[in-house]
């Protein structure tokens, strides 16, 4: 079985106002690029901006809870993606994993309040933050959001976090993730993106027995070492490998990491635009680059590690 554990199902709507891509992506878009291509299950979750967000800041970028509506994060998000999942008939539905996705800097009670509600009536195999986008430190999961890893713990649920080492990140830096996967060796972690290549963060992944780490969106950070642009590690701390190949780097950490990497598209983000910046990829090249590995090797990254991480029998 291949296993793409970052997938996300729904609307961006901060993309969509600022003329940014991509914006959406639906399950039966995700089946037809995955048409072919040997990928059998997906982890799935909402976009990151979300509906309870004041839609005129969002239009200047900027991240304010709108003051007339529903203000808790996610909760249409969540229940679109898990009634949508329930409609499909069951063949096609055992094959999605979804997860919950949330905002740790507001109003954590209530949603974790949701999340007790949802997981009565639906299955849930995990929780999904994207704290850059949002603005949302990953650190308040120490403080005044526990409550969500209290949450996963007593559920054996699992995180995957989107991490970042520019310093211009205050949210999603990798050594604060890695500060509440220590504090918390009970609950799973999986940090995002290969850590954005960055050797001592990847080193202390491999290095925690609770910390995995996804390459998603493989490609476009592959041409970011390249374009030498600040959403990857510099130069003196990066992984060693050959960047102008997204095969040897993946073939690479792949032979450094055997037990911690998991393989994931990140699809649609598998590329990217905004005002400033454009990179682009495929669905078809991210399994491209998956199916370059040794077969073994493959049914590591792909199945027997994620199913470490998801806390499923192999």
């Amino acid at each position: 079985m291949t296993i793409d554990n970052h997938v996300h199902i729904g609307v961006e709507p901060l993309f969509y106002l600022k003329g940014w891509f991509p914006y959406c992506l639906d399950f039966e878009r995700l089946l037809g690029e995955a048409k072919d291509s040997g990928v059998d299950s997906w982890v799935v979750f909402p976009f990151v901006s979300y509906m309870a967000l004041d839609q005129a800041a969002l239009r200047q970028a900027r991240i304010e809870i709108s003051h007339e509506g529903d203000s808790i994060p996610y909760r249409f998000e969540n229940n679109r993606l898990l009634n949508e999942l329930r409609r499909m008939k069951a063949p096609l539905r055992e094959r999605f994993r979804p997860f919950l996705i949330a905002d740790p800097g507001r109003h954590a009670s209530a949603q974790v309040r949701d999340w007790e509600d949802l997981t009565k009536t639906h299955r849930v195999h995990g929780i999904k933050i994207q704290a850059t986008v949002i603005q949302s430190p990953i650190t308040s999961l120490l403080a005044k959001a526990r409550c969500m890893l209290d949450f996963a713990e007593e559920r054996n649920l699992p995180f995957l976090i989107h991490s970042s080492i520019s310093p211009s990140d205050a949210w999603s830096q990798c050594a604060d993730i890695l500060r509440v996967a220590e504090a918390r060796p009970n609950i799973r972690f999986v940090l995002a993106h290969s850590c954005r290549f960055h050797d001592e963060s990847l080193r202390r992944v491999a290095a925690l027995p609770n910390t995995w780490f996804d390459c998603s969106a493989h490609v476009i950070h592959c041409q970011s070492v390249i374009q030498g642009l600040a959403n990857v590690a510099v130069k003196k701390e990066l992984f060693p490998s050959d960047y102008s190949s997204p095969e040897t780097v993946l073939a690479d950490l792949a032979s450094a990491f055997p037990d911690k990497l998991i393989w994931g598209s990140d699809a649609p983000f598998y590329s990217y635009e905004d005002d400033n910046l454009q990179l682009v990829s495929s669905y078809n090249r991210e399994v491209e680059v998956l199916n370059s590995l040794d077969p073994a090797v493959r049914d590591a990254v792909a199945h027997r590690n994620t199913l470490a991480w998801l806390g499923q029998p192999k």
